[in-house]
C-alpha cells in the first residue's frame, strides 16, 4: 500500500471516531447527520468511478 492509501485511511477512521463522539454527545443531532453521511456515500459511490476512469 502507498503512503496516500494509508493516510487517507486513517483520517477516515479519524472521522468516524469524531462523529460517533458527536453522536453520543449530541443524540438529537445523530438521525441528521446520518442522513447527511449517507448522502455522501451515495455521491462518493457515483463519482469515484467516474473520476478513477
Amino acid at each position: 500500500m502507498s503512503s496516500l492509501v494509508l493516510l487517507v485511511a486513517v483520517l477516515l477512521v479519524l472521522v468516524v471516531v469524531l462523529l460517533v463522539d458527536l453522536a453520543h454527545r449530541y443524540p438529537k443531532a445523530a438521525t441528521p447527520m446520518l442522513v447527511g453521511l449517507g448522502g455522501m456515500t451515495v455521491m462518493a459511490a457515483v463519482f469515484v468511478p467516474i473520476v478513477v476512469r
